[in-house]
């Protein structure tokens, strides 16, 4: 049977050494790399839905009737409710002017 704790890892032994960044071996394992058939990962076009320019979010408490009100009328208009509360805030801007 071997001494001390048979599944322990002695960490004084472990030893860090810093990666050479010279042009040199940045060069050398690129053409390492291209030879084994690896492709650069370079940043592509980015994939998937684009960010839509309504970031802006409003968390409004309202009776539930306006709610139901808001809801109906953005469904009837196959709009977005929040297009609905930009609406009535343009409006509401337009008349205390």
């Amino acid at each position: 049977m071997t001494e001390g704790k048979p599944f322990s890892v002695d960490l004084g032994r472990l030893k860090s050494r810093a990666k050479d960044t010279s042009p040199q071996a940045i060069e050398k394992t690129d053409r390492a790399g291209d030879d084994h058939g690896f492709v650069p990962r370079n940043v592509g076009k980015r994939r998937g839905r684009k960010p839509s320019p309504r970031t802006g979010q409003v968390h409004a408490k309202v009776m539930p009737q306006v709610s139901d009100e808001i809801a109906n009328e953005a469904r009837r208009r196959g709009v977005q409710q929040g297009v609905i509360i930009e609406e009535a805030w343009e409006l509401y801007k337009n008349k205390i002017r």
